[in-house]
């Protein structure tokens, strides 16, 4: 998947259909121990998956993201844009996955 693209929710709803059958989904790669998670290509930092209120979210959110990579929020005050630099993957032992690594490492049962 492309990541010159910025990253919002159409985005993510992209990835999730390009990826559903594999584990570079959520709800096929948990059973791993991998949680949704971004990562930003700038700076290095991982980011978990967080819903607005700061819990855990077991899909891709961007509602939990910090303020630094909200780029654009709606009228609802939903994030709707953040930092292009921002890549929606896995984390797993602190670890950053992207989807593909994901997919793979669940295809090979790892």
């Amino acid at each position: 998947m492309a990541t010159a693209e910025v990253m919002g929710k159409r985005r993510l709803e992209e990835e999730n259909r390009a990826y559903r059958a594999t584990g570079g989904v959520s709800e096929n790669n948990r059973g791993l121990g991998f949680r949704p998670a971004f990562k930003d290509g700038e700076t290095g930092e991982i980011y978990p998956s967080l819903n607005a209120k700061g819990s855990p979210c077991p899909f891709h959110c961007l509602d939990g993201l910090p303020a630094e990579v909200v780029t654009e929020r709606g009228s609802s005050g939903h994030v709707t844009c953040v930092k292009a630099s921002l890549e929606a993957g896995f984390e797993r032992e602190g670890e950053f996955f992207t989807r593909a690594q994901a997919a793979d490492l669940v295809a090979r049962g790892e």
